[in-house]
């Protein structure tokens, strides 16, 4: 349960991560939108701050919303099964669904990042942010945070000690 516990940890930072890119992104969009139309001055790596963050919000707190079971489902018949099908359930979406699906966009992200760090990829917007680079590697933390959190929910369902935020179906119902 070490393994497990980690895990946890490691998601909710990174949901913490998430939620202050919202701020930032709120931040240089309100100053984007300010130099513009009040000043008259565009500048192209605040406008790619907000969209790198909004990239980075979702990438980083993936795995914490997996973490809270937040993602949005169709429960059509998950609310009627009784606790211990509603387990099996869960087991097999993550083990057939959300870990094969990680597994390969880890396999994709990490020559994509890789090719990127070689070259120290910056935006090809002049006056872009020079980190593309940064940006691409977030995807590979995505997929191992959601890999490493799928595991994690997987274990304690397979031992039956789903946690608190799981067993209540989180914030959907």
């Amino acid at each position: 349960m070490a393994f497990v516990t980690l895990v946890d940890r490691i998601n909710r930072a990174l949901g913490v991560a998430a939620g202050w890119c919202a701020l930032a992104m709120m931040l240089a969009q309100v100053f984007s939108v300010v130099a513009r139309y009040v000043f008259g001055y565009g500048l192209v790596a605040v406008q790619e701050v907000v969209i790198y963050g909004h990239a980075i919000m979702f990438l980083l707190g993936a795995g914490f919303v997996l973490r809270e079971n937040g993602h949005v489902r169709v429960d059509v018949f998950h609310a009627q099964y009784s606790d211990r099908t509603r387990r099996i359930v869960d087991l097999i979406g993550l083990l057939v669904f959300v870990l094969p699906v990680a597994g390969v966009i880890l396999w994709v992200g990490v020559p994509y990042a890789a090719r990127a760090w070689s070259t120290f990829e910056g935006s090809r917007q002049a006056g872009g942010l020079p980190v593309v680079y940064l940006l691409k590697t977030v995807i590979v933390v995505f997929a191992v945070s959601v890999a490493a959190q799928a595991a994690a929910i997987a274990t304690r369902l397979w031992i039956g000690a789903p946690d608190a935020h799981w067993a209540r179906g989180g914030a959907h119902g």
